[in-house]
């Protein structure tokens, strides 16, 4: 008896390790794709910085706003942050394929075939949400410097400018999953579009707690990112209705 549970308990565990091998050769192939991506991107890093400047600040007054640093390597670190966050962004296909055929192993045979066109989707989702927040960038930037118009000079340090600008463009990017999860939980039966509009009272306030939490603290960012994310849970709803299991 005392044989046969340690050889259970001896499985589990063999069992519980290949999945933390597997999550690592995830991990491993990730990063070294993201570095790969990085490397021209780091190349050309002056270029894609100068562009990025360019269009988000368009919409301000340019002789009016400063972009600066204050330490020796803050140029360097910023080489690498673009290169790295670049890259990330052109290898997340990969990514995102690597993800989810990590999740795989739990779905039945039939679900497994979601993994392909669901990767694909995030993927598209993810740079929609990206692009979406290039676009609205300027307009958030024109309105932080045009709030203090005449009392304070903008002069942003490159390095919190930076941050400011992938943490809005990723809780974009990441924001726009949501009709991608809400499509694999109704195609696998965990919700439908009836549970979806049952709680959607309590969805707008966990959509606005969301975009306080990812976007600066002010109203502006935070209205600009719930908007699109009620528009999405919406379109969640749709998607749930078709994809539903009868």
């Amino acid at each position: 008896m005392t044989k046969i549970s340690d050889d259970a308990h001896s499985g589990k565990e063999m069992s519980l390790i290949a999945h933390i091998k597997e999550l690592r050769s995830v991990l491993i192939r990730c990063i070294c794709v993201v570095i790969a991506c990085a490397i021209p991107c780091g190349i050309y890093w002056k270029e894609i910085f100068d562009a990025i400047v360019n269009h988000t600040l368009q919409l301000c007054e340019r002789q009016a706003v400063r972009i600066i640093y204050t330490a020796p390597v803050e140029t360097v670190m910023l080489s690498v942050k673009i290169a790295f966050i670049c890259g990330l962004i052109l290898a997340s296909p990969i990514v995102f394929l690597q993800l989810w055929s990590f999740i795989s192993p739990a779905l039945y045979k039939k679900e497994k075939n979601l993994v392909l066109p669901t990767a694909f989707a995030s993927t598209i989702c993810f740079l929609a949400g990206v692009v979406f927040s290039f676009y609205t960038l300027p307009f958030v930037l024109q309105f932080l410097t045009e709030f203090a118009a005449g009392g304070l000079d903008p002069f942003f340090r490159v390095d919190e400018y930076l941050s400011f600008l992938v943490k809005i463009s990723f809780s974009f990017g990441v924001a726009f999953q949501l009709p991608v999860i809400a499509f694999v939980l109704s195609k696998i039966g965990l919700i439908d579009h009836k549970f979806l509009i049952r709680y959607f009272r309590y969805a707008i306030v966990l959509i606005f707690i969301v975009a306080t939490i990812l976007t600066p603290p002010d109203v502006f960012s935070q209205v600009l990112l719930a908007m699109p994310l009620l528009v999405l849970y919406a379109l969640s709803i749709l998607i749930s209705y078709f994809v539903r299991k009868k």
